[in-house]
């Protein structure tokens, strides 16, 4: 299954499920109890929204090793994790806005998971049923200020960093290899495939359950593969994943 939030012209914003002749509106949410509608809407009468708006992200760095090797770095021991706000997401077609202080603002295309249950202190083998699905995110960093800093909670925290969508994908094995590209103004950026992940989902879900407690819709970041760089203002920004889809988002200045 396909799942979408959105804001329709039928009705308020809602979650959907994607079908042949378009989406089918859903009461409730998937992480509670949800059903099926009689509202069937076309695509073009609906607006995509960030798939869902987590209570935290989760992000996993240097989690592919071209781009540790890119970046001039070993090979992590464990993974690296740091944290995005709620208030980054973005979805689809909404613009990422680059902040005055940072002038090297850089996309990094990554399969992201969607938690579907409370997590906690999980083993490997036991983590698939509580994951919802899988969709693809851009974790947008300013790059400088990631070097000025010496942490990344302020480089990796604006408002507009997360673009998030289109879909959930419900049946994603990202076992299979699936391919991670990112295009800027349709110039190939990034090409990578999941199966070179460092640390696999069931690793990280695992490792970061055992630090804190997983919520219904949390999101984690599974890294990026080589080949970040700069974006600036007027760009379109692609992050495509196999089975998943086409994120696009504009670039704009604040």
């Amino acid at each position: 299954m396909k799942i979408v939030r959105v804001d329709s012209e039928v009705d308020d914003i809602t979650y959907g499920a994607v079908e042949p002749e378009g989406i089918r509106l859903h009461r409730g949410s998937p992480f509670v109890a949800w059903e099926p509608t009689d509202t069937l809407i076309r695509w073009q009468e609906a607006r995509l929204l960030a798939p869902v708006i987590p209570t935290k992200i989760v992000a996993v760095g240097k989690n592919y090793a071209d781009h540790a090797a890119e970046m001039d770095s070993d090979l992590p021991e464990r993974p690296i994790l740091f944290m995005k706000p709620p208030t980054s997401v973005i979805g689809p077609l909404q613009a990422i806005r680059l902040p005055p202080d940072s002038q090297e603002v850089h996309h990094e295309a990554e399969l992201a998971v969607v938690m579907g249950r409370v997590t906690r202190d999980i083993a490997v083998e036991d983590v698939g049923p509580h994951i919802l699905g899988y969709t693809a995110a851009n974790d947008v960093t300013a790059r400088d200020l990631q070097r000025l800093d010496g942490q990344w909670t302020r480089a990796k925290g604006y408002d507009t960093f997360l673009p998030l969508g289109p879909v959930i994908d419900t049946e994603l094995d990202p076992q299979e290899s699936l391919s991670i590209v990112c295009r800027v103004n349709d110039e190939v950026r990034q090409s990578g495939v999941t199966g070179d992940l460092v640390f696999g989902i069931g690793e990280i879900v695992s490792y970061i359950s055992r630090v804190m407690t997983l919520l219904p819709g949390d999101v984690i970041l599974t890294g990026t593969p080589a080949g970040v760089g700069p974006i600036e203002d007027g760009d379109r920004v692609e992050v495509e994943i196999e089975g998943i889809g086409l994120l696009l988002n504009p670039v704009v200045a604040r």
